[in-house]
């Protein structure tokens, strides 16, 4: 069946880097585009980036332009997700999900605080 494991949250100061990683399972991964979203206490989840099937054509929102990155390396079964100078209005989890397959995983905690 159908998995994705979010990893690489946690508590980090502002200015700070992490990098989130989802590990797919379940279907040919190579085969669908990969977003990842995010979804902060009390609001709904939000479209964060995403990546086409061979990792060449990437889309932002906005907020998030030139401090995140995302990646994937299908041979590893892997999306990632490069978070650089953090902020604050960051703090949300986590999730990846694969095009077209409604399935999400646990998520990953960021949070950004000092």
């Amino acid at each position: 069946q159908v998995q994705l494991v979010e990893s690489g949250g946690g508590l980090v100061q502002p200015g700070g880097s992490l990098r989130l990683s989802c590990l797919a399972s379940g279907f040919t991964l190579r085969s669908y585009a990969m977003s990842w979203y995010r979804q902060a206490p009390g609001k709904g989840r939000e479209f964060v980036a995403s990546i086409d099937t061979r990792g060449i054509f990437a889309n932002y929102q906005g907020p998030v332009q030139g401090r995140f990155a995302i990646s994937r390396d299908n041979g590893k079964n892997t999306v990632y997700l490069q978070m650089n100078s953090l902020k604050v209005e960051d703090t949300a989890v986590y999730y990846c999900k694969a095009s077209g397959i409604e399935y999400w995983g646990q998520g990953t905690q960021v949070t950004v605080s000092s």
